[in-house]
């Protein structure tokens, strides 16, 4: 079993490296479907391996100067608030319940779903506001809006550990088109971290983090992240968005039924 988590790791981390999508979307699932992993306990230990993770790319970009730390900052707002409201809320209602589990493996299915409605309509979405610059926000609207989505993914990612890969990044490019690709990934990660730190954080305070478990899917992560790093120039982004799409569409239906 050890060594099916190292591959397992290994294999997301691969995924993660081609297409950017960030790992939540892909290891929570594969914990919970595969393996038989408590829906709570694999999001914990999920957000426990981001939060190990998105540190590294966090000092990338930051050398890099693809940060922007002022939308960071106002992400954080919400985020980080809505991060710890949910944690409470899991304590209250019982984290490792069945029950609750049961609630958490749909809410992990409706973040699959929509991540793969990012992945698929993201470029469309991006056209469409860059051609309608009237519909942009702008000044304390931007700033209100930035903090509501905020909220939205601290929610989001506390509950089921999807949300601050594809889906943050889609928020991105529709609140700040002009942006570049790079900055839109550094500002993604960049306030992803101390999200999925607290988070995790919470999680560890519910007894729902898998240490063991954590060790072997980071042991294998680490090389599948680079050998999929340096692989994806050599796969049509169109091959690759299609794939992910419909893998991820039929792991939602699966855990839904």
């Amino acid at each position: 079993m050890t060594l099916s988590y190292v591959v397992s790791g290994f294999a997301v981390g691969m995924l993660v490296g081609l297409t950017g999508v960030g790992g939540g979307s892909l290891m929570t699932p594969l914990l919970t479907l595969l393996f038989g992993i408590n829906p709570t306990v694999a999001v914990g230990t999920d957000l426990a391996f981001a939060s190990v993770t998105k540190v590294a790319g966090t000092f990338a970009h930051r050398f890099r100067g693809t940060v922007r730390w002022e939308i960071v900052k106002h992400l954080c707002y919400g985020a980080l608030p809505a991060a710890v409201a949910a944690t409470l809320a899991l304590n209250y209602f019982g984290a490792l319940d069945k029950e609750i589990g049961q609630i958490i493996r749909y809410s992990i299915a409706g973040s699959v779903l929509l991540t793969v409605i990012a992945i698929i309509f993201r470029k469309k979405m991006q056209a469409w506001i860059s051609a309608h610059p009237e519909k942009q926000l702008q000044g304390a609207n931007l700033v209100a809006a930035t903090i509501g989505a905020g909220v939205m993914l601290g929610a989001l990612v506390t509950v089921s550990s999807i949300g601050a890969g594809a889906i943050g990044a889609t928020l991105l490019v529709l609140l700040y088109p002009r942006l570049s690709p790079a900055e839109i990934a550094g500002t993604d990660i960049a306030y992803a971290v101390p999200l999925t730190a607290i988070a995790a954080f919470g999680h560890w305070w519910l007894g729902s983090i898998d240490w063991e478990l954590l060790a072997m899917l980071l042991l294998g992560s680490v090389p599948g992240i680079t050998i999929g790093s340096l692989a994806a120039r050599a796969v049509p982004e169109k091959i690759l968005r299609v794939l992910l799409a419909t893998t991820l569409t039929g792991v939602a239906a699966k855990l839904v039924f």
